[in-house]
């Protein structure tokens, strides 16, 4: 037995695995099954002054579901969510699962990159927003059976200017409409799919070693023992709300917000997007007891006017996820606001956390890095430090963190190399690099690969390199990542130019966002004589990393 099958951290979180009540690893159907008949009159989701029951979410998804039936989607088939954390977002996903399909979270800044996710996933019809899909989704969506448009006013009686003030009332798209499916189709029911813990549920996109994203198969399992693990863990109930901070295409907020609400049957108060003012007014109107999202947001809601003690009495817990978390954020905003900021940690390939600081317990700082510890592992999470070799090492021993558990992937769809190369016998090889202490508390101390993790967004360079390629005058590109204390860390480009070209760093930057994601294009971009490299020819990053950290 290695010193990690002791599992230290139990004893650390005060826990044992003999008293606590287990979480039921099932699909998420028998999740919401056993909610609405536990909460049938409770609210179940709520949105700018609009809400619905748990039993009214249930007929919601019954409208929709009958209406993907009827257009010949079926068990196995792969729907694509295009957007914000709109109540369509929960209607569809329960939709999709009541019909045995399976869903794929799209982040609604995707632009170049949808052609290979549809690809990849296979997937078959797509919810997206009329807005996103006149301005830049319908080029892509040629190869699908069905494309069903949301308005971004369908719900919601109370549309804050902030958020909505730059969308037009109606955008016709000629595609079916979300809400007049949903009243046409208001009473139908389908017999729900038999799903068992084991099926895949969703198809999540993360980045790998080739520059272009890989779809992990998240599987129910999953998805319904994380969310337990959430909501019981974070001591969430029926009686409260839960608030989306982080965005529900991103694995955090889908698992740690949307799913530990069904999980626990507290309300979702949906925000459409992050925007402080309005999360502020929100937390004024619906007192949530429980959030989870970046840094970023609680830097935002810090900074804010209107930011005030008061607005956060309601909270039991708030988690920060998906990068890491500062100390002086956390010490700034208890300070303010008188609410300790727990932090996990995972990856879409853990179905979000793997490790987390249990609520009560405040996370340790290592002395030589000045950094927080991400938690202690879960109860059902085997965390590993192992070295170059796969040999496990011991306490404070820096490696490579690996995870097992009902938590991780199945695999990278139609990507059976990569799957033996990350997911060897189930364990993953996440790639970043920490330690654990004796008491079992986790430090990431870097990654293993050259990825950036930008506002908690995973960026590879070589995505964006390639973007840059594509500019008629630059000869070579080269993109690193260096530490940014908003951002945790910020995207930069170094390029050399063909002989007697121009152009400014702006054109690069206005190419790269017309051509991806926001967060991927560079927020600096340097035009140099040439970029180093070693004798063989390969850029040598870790310079041009050290260089862009100084400036240079």
């Amino acid at each position: 037995m290695s010193w990690f099958d002791e599992r230290p951290w139990l004893a650390t979180a005060g826990k044992s695995l003999d008293t606590l009540v287990p979480v039921p690893e099932t699909s998420m159907l028998e999740v919401l099954t056993r909610t609405v008949a536990a909460h049938p009159e409770r609210p179940a989701l709520e949105y700018f002054g609009w809400s619905a029951t748990w039993e009214e979410f249930d007929r919601l998804t019954d409208a929709f579901a009958a209406y993907l039936q009827d257009q010949g989607f079926g068990r196995g088939d792969r729907l694509g969510i295009y957007l914000q954390n709109v109540p369509h977002y929960a209607i569809a996903t329960f939709a999709a699962w009541k019909l045995g399909g399976v869903v794929v979270p799209l982040n609604p800044m995707y632009k170049d990159e949808l052609v290979h996710v549809f690809e990849d996933a296979s997937v078959r019809a797509l919810v997206v927003s009329s807005a996103a899909y006149a301005s830049r989704v319908k080029p892509f969506t040629a190869g699908l059976d069905l494309v069903v448009t949301t308005g971004e006013r369908d719900f919601g009686t109370d549309l804050p200017e902030a958020v909505f003030g730059s969308f037009p009332e109606e955008i016709a798209t000629g595609c079916p409409d979300f809400r007049t499916v949903l009243e046409e189709y208001s009473g139908r029911t389908v017999e729900p799919a038999v799903l068992t813990a084991d099926d895949a549920a969703l198809i999540g996109f993360t980045s790998g070693t080739s520059g272009r994203s890989k779809g992990a198969a998240v599987l129910h399992r999953g998805l319904s023992s994380n969310a337990g693990l959430v909501a019981r863990n974070q001591g969430l109930t029926a009686d409260m709300r839960i608030f989306t901070l982080a965005p529900v295409f991103h694995i955090t907020g889908f698992v740690a917000q949307f799913m530990a609400s069904i999980a626990s049957g507290a309300g979702l108060v949906m925000n459409y997007r992050f925007e402080t003012g309005t999360a502020l007014a929100l937390f004024r109107q619906y007192g949530p007891q429980y959030m989870a999202g970046p840094a970023t947001a609680y830097m935002a809601l810090l900074a804010h006017p209107d930011f005030g003690p008061e607005v956060f009495a309601p909270f039991i817990s708030t988690m920060s996820g998906g990068a890491a978390l500062p100390q002086a954020i956390v010490e700034r905003f208890e300070a303010k606001a008188d609410r300790y900021i727990g932090q996990g940690y995972g990856l879409t390939e853990t179905t979000a956390q793997c490790a987390a600081v249990p609520r009560g317990l405040r996370a340790p700082v290592d002395p030589d890095s000045g950094n927080l510890s991400c938690g202690l592992p879960l109860e059902t999470a085997m965390i590993r430090i192992r070295d170059e070799d796969g040999t496990e090492l011991g306490p404070n021993e820096v490696g490579e963190i690996c995870v097992s558990g009902p938590m991780v992937v199945k695999e990278y769809i139609g990507n059976p190399e990569a799957t033996a190369e990350n997911i060897p016998g189930g364990e993953l090889r996440t790639g970043d690099v920490g330690f654990m202490d004796p008491e079992g508390w986790l430090f990431i101390v870097d990654r293993k690969k050259d990825m950036i993790n930008a506002s908690g967004f995973k960026v590879w360079p070589r995505e964006v390199e390639d973007t840059l390629y594509g500019i008629p005058e630059v000869l070579e590109a080269a993109v690193v990542g260096v530490p940014d204390e908003y951002r945790g860390e910020s995207v930069v480009a170094y390029i050399t130019l063909r002989e007697g070209q121009e152009i400014t760093p702006e054109a690069v930057v206005a190419h790269c966002r017309a051509h991806l994601a926001a967060y991927k294009a560079p927020h600096e971009v340097r035009i140099v004589d040439a970029l180093p490299k070693t004798a063989s020819g390969k850029i040598l990053r870790r310079e041009m990393r050290e260089a862009a950290a100084a400036g240079r």
